[in-house]
């Protein structure tokens, strides 16, 4: 088994922060976002490179457990 609770936590991190990083689009294409142009752009920022450093780990913690 490859996918162990770590790597499923970092997976589902990463799903997470990619649906953040989604709406966080759309709503500053839209115009007015409910959380305001800065904190949504924070949070787009922020929520871009966690999407791939929670991949990164996911997948580095399940190929350290292929046997």
């Amino acid at each position: 088994m490859y996918l162990t609770p770590k790597s499923g936590l970092f997976l589902g991190c990463a799903c997470i922060t990619a649906i953040a990083a989604v709406g966080s689009v759309f709503e500053l294409s839209y115009g007015q976002p409910d959380l305001g142009v800065q904190v949504t752009a924070i949070i787009l920022a922020l929520s871009i490179p966690l999407t791939g450093l929670f991949f990164f780990v996911a997948v580095k913690d399940a190929r350290a457990n292929i046997k």
